[in-house]
């Protein structure tokens, strides 16, 4: 028998920390989701997330723990590349595009269009002195932390 004696969430706030692709993509897949699902959503990037949404690092993304992800892939055929970091991006990044899952910046795209929020952290632009006009068009401000909880009332929030 199924038990609905919970409280259904409506809103999730995301917290993205990183700038390693096994990092950020369960955070976008997320916000997507419960988007999709009718909930609000909001991003906040903030650390070295704040890459994730910086114009000219948002692109270099890569995958940071490639013995992890080595250990699920075969072997190539001939040697081992040189840039196994790069090798270990090429081939998650393929795969995702087989399973139709977006590029990070069309991600951040999909999210904002569909109604979520996004915003970077205010210390961490103030740290790398950033500005709006280095972020990623689809980040509607660089806020406090303070702001973050204020935006974020009433949310489950989730730190990735």
């Amino acid at each position: 028998m199924e038990n609905n004696n919970y409280e259904p969430v409506k809103k999730v706030s995301i917290i993205i920390s990183k700038n390693s692709l096994e990092n950020v993509y369960p955070g976008l897949i997320m916000a997507n989701g419960a988007l999709m699902e009718g909930m609000d959503a909001v991003l906040f990037f903030t650390f070295f997330g704040t890459d994730v949404v910086t114009k000219n690092r948002m692109d270099k993304l890569q995958i940071k723990d490639v013995n992890n992800f080595m250990s699920h892939m075969p072997a190539p055929n001939g040697p081992m590349p040189e840039n196994l970091t790069q090798f270990v991006t090429d081939q998650i990044m393929a795969q995702f595009d087989s399973m139709d899952i977006p590029p990070v910046g069309e991600f951040l795209e999909m999210i904002h269009d569909g109604g979520g929020q996004i915003f970077a952290c205010k210390a961490m632009a103030d740290m790398f002195h950033l500005t709006k006009d280095d972020l990623c068009d689809e980040v509607d401000d660089i806020i406090s932390v303070g702001k973050m909880y204020e935006v974020s009332a009433g949310a489950q929030i989730i730190y990735t």
